[in-house]
Protein backbone atom coordinates (compact mmCIF):
# COMPACT_ATOMS: atom_id res chain seq x y z
CA UNK A 1 0.00 0.00 0.00
CA UNK A 2 1.31 3.42 -0.94
CA UNK A 3 2.10 5.84 1.84
CA UNK A 4 -0.21 8.86 2.15
CA UNK A 5 1.17 12.26 1.24
CA UNK A 6 2.61 14.24 4.13
CA UNK A 7 0.11 17.00 3.44
CA UNK A 8 -3.01 14.87 3.79
CA UNK A 9 -3.38 15.16 7.56
CA UNK A 10 -1.68 16.12 10.80
CA UNK A 11 -0.55 12.55 11.55
CA UNK A 12 1.41 12.27 8.32
CA UNK A 13 2.85 15.75 8.72
CA UNK A 14 4.22 15.12 12.21
CA UNK A 15 5.64 11.73 11.27
CA UNK A 16 8.86 13.47 10.25
CA UNK A 17 11.18 14.17 13.23
CA UNK A 18 12.39 17.56 11.94
CA UNK A 19 8.80 18.77 11.67
CA UNK A 20 8.22 17.77 15.27
CA UNK A 21 11.31 19.79 16.21
CA UNK A 22 9.91 22.79 14.38
CA UNK A 23 6.59 22.38 16.21
CA UNK A 24 8.48 22.37 19.52
CA UNK A 25 10.27 25.60 18.59
CA UNK A 26 7.04 27.28 17.52
CA UNK A 27 5.35 26.10 20.70
CA UNK A 28 6.59 29.09 22.70
CA UNK A 29 3.61 31.22 21.63
CA UNK A 30 5.52 33.71 19.55
CA UNK A 31 5.95 34.19 15.82
CA UNK A 32 9.29 33.10 14.37
CA UNK A 33 11.01 34.14 11.15
CA UNK A 34 12.13 31.10 9.14
CA UNK A 35 15.78 32.16 9.50
CA UNK A 36 15.56 32.12 13.29
CA UNK A 37 13.99 28.65 13.28
CA UNK A 38 16.71 27.42 10.93
CA UNK A 39 19.45 28.93 13.09
CA UNK A 40 17.96 27.56 16.31
CA UNK A 41 17.70 24.03 14.89
CA UNK A 42 20.98 24.30 12.96
CA UNK A 43 19.26 23.29 9.74
CA UNK A 44 19.55 24.82 6.29
CA UNK A 45 16.91 27.50 5.68
CA UNK A 46 15.51 25.78 2.55
CA UNK A 47 14.94 22.59 4.59
CA UNK A 48 13.07 24.49 7.29
CA UNK A 49 11.03 26.35 4.66
CA UNK A 50 10.03 23.06 3.05
CA UNK A 51 8.92 21.59 6.39
CA UNK A 52 7.07 24.77 7.34
CA UNK A 53 5.22 24.54 4.03
CA UNK A 54 4.01 21.02 4.88
CA UNK A 55 2.97 22.07 8.38
CA UNK A 56 1.16 25.05 6.91
CA UNK A 57 -0.78 22.93 4.41
CA UNK A 58 -2.22 20.76 7.20
CA UNK A 59 -3.05 23.81 9.32
CA UNK A 60 -0.48 23.31 12.09
CA UNK A 61 1.34 26.52 11.24
CA UNK A 62 0.11 29.91 10.13
CA UNK A 63 2.16 32.63 8.51
CA UNK A 64 1.89 36.40 8.72
CA UNK A 65 3.85 39.02 6.83
CA UNK A 66 5.74 41.78 8.55
CA UNK A 67 7.25 43.87 5.79
CA UNK A 68 9.28 41.42 3.72
CA UNK A 69 9.57 38.98 6.57
CA UNK A 70 7.28 35.99 7.07
CA UNK A 71 6.57 35.02 10.66
CA UNK A 72 5.43 31.50 11.51
CA UNK A 73 3.21 30.57 14.46
CA UNK A 74 1.92 27.26 15.77
CA UNK A 75 -1.80 26.51 15.63
CA UNK A 76 -1.66 24.12 18.58
CA UNK A 77 -5.40 23.40 18.52
CA UNK A 78 -4.76 21.51 15.27
CA UNK A 79 -2.83 18.90 17.31
CA UNK A 80 -6.02 17.92 19.15
CA UNK A 81 -6.74 14.93 16.87
CA UNK A 82 -3.31 13.54 17.79
CA UNK A 83 -3.99 14.05 21.49
CA UNK A 84 -7.43 12.48 21.18
CA UNK A 85 -5.95 9.45 19.45
CA UNK A 86 -3.10 8.99 21.97
CA UNK A 87 -5.17 9.61 25.13
CA UNK A 88 -6.59 6.05 25.47
CA UNK A 89 -3.05 4.64 25.42
CA UNK A 90 -1.81 6.91 28.22
CA UNK A 91 -2.78 4.32 30.83
CA UNK A 92 -0.05 1.99 29.54
CA UNK A 93 2.85 4.31 30.25
CA UNK A 94 1.23 5.63 33.42
CA UNK A 95 1.08 2.07 34.81
CA UNK A 96 4.69 1.50 33.78
CA UNK A 97 5.83 4.70 35.51
CA UNK A 98 3.91 3.75 38.66
CA UNK A 99 5.62 0.32 38.68
CA UNK A 100 9.06 1.86 38.24
CA UNK A 101 8.39 4.30 41.08
CA UNK A 102 7.16 1.51 43.36
CA UNK A 103 10.24 -0.64 42.66
CA UNK A 104 12.57 2.29 43.27
CA UNK A 105 10.88 3.07 46.59
CA UNK A 106 11.09 -0.60 47.67
CA UNK A 107 14.76 -0.76 46.73
CA UNK A 108 15.50 2.48 48.61
CA UNK A 109 13.67 1.19 51.68
CA UNK A 110 15.72 -2.03 51.67
CA UNK A 111 19.01 -0.19 51.36
CA UNK A 112 18.32 2.18 54.28
CA UNK A 113 19.73 1.16 57.68
CA UNK A 114 17.14 0.33 60.31
CA UNK A 115 15.82 3.56 61.74
CA UNK A 116 16.02 4.22 65.47
CA UNK A 117 13.75 6.67 67.22
CA UNK A 118 15.45 9.97 67.98
CA UNK A 119 16.13 10.78 71.59
CA UNK A 120 15.14 14.17 72.91
CA UNK A 121 18.14 16.43 73.45
CA UNK A 122 17.51 16.72 77.21
CA UNK A 123 18.02 12.94 77.62
CA UNK A 124 21.77 12.68 77.28
CA UNK A 125 23.68 9.63 78.26
CA UNK A 126 24.91 9.69 81.84
CA UNK A 127 28.53 8.66 82.55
Amino acid sequence: MARAATTTDVFNAIAEPRRRQIIEVLGDDRAWPVGDVAEFLRLPQPTVSKHLGVLRKVGLVSVTRLGQQRLYSLNAQELKPVNDWVKPFERYWTKQIDRIKQRAEEKAAKSRPAETPDRPENEKEKP
